[in-house]
């Protein structure tokens, strides 16, 4: 690597959170290496003092209110 940062690969449904094994939406990089996955619950809860440590955050909670664009209108 050059030094720049590696791009940080999107989380999936098959990414779990730490804390409840429910999905992932929340990425915590530590500063002294390793992450942990939360669900968008617990990363509400965690990701404050995570940030206060140092931490670099990926927060794709966002996706929970996205609606699926094949979804018929009348059940959005």
């Amino acid at each position: 690597m050059t030094g720049a940062l590696a791009p940080v690969k999107p989380l999936t449904a098959l990414d779990r959170c730490d804390r409840c094994g429910a999905q992932a939406y929340i990425r915590a990089t530590l500063p002294v290496g390793g992450e942990l996955l939360f669900c968008a619950h617990h990363g509400r809860q965690h990701v404050a003092a995570l940030r206060e440590k140092g931490a670099d955050i990926l927060d794709e909670s966002a996706r929970l209110s996205e609606t699926n664009s094949i979804t018929p209108n009348d059940e959005r």
